[in-house]
């Protein structure tokens, strides 16, 4: 089986002084994942596009995902 890439979406909102995540949404594409979290973006605190590698069938997973695109306050991990 060929390493197949799957794009991702992480927004996040504020509760008092903390961020709080909501649900991960997968996308078929990197643009889409991008517009989707500048879309999203628009009513929350942040969001972040990310992908992940693997080849699920070699057990051959990235380590750390690549980010994507970072917008507005998201988690320390996310920030470049």
């Amino acid at each position: 089986m060929a390493r197949e890439t799957a794009f991702f979406v992480q927004c996040f909102f504020a509760k008092g002084d903390r961020l709080k995540a909501e649900p991960v949404s997968r996308w078929k594409s990197e643009e889409a994942a991008r517009r989707a979290a500048e879309r999203q973006s628009e009513s929350k605190a942040g969001a972040v596009a990310f992908c992940v590698s693997a080849d699920a069938e070699l057990g051959d997973y990235d380590e750390e995902p690549t980010v994507l695109l970072v917008i507005g306050s998201v988690p320390e991990e996310f920030q470049r």
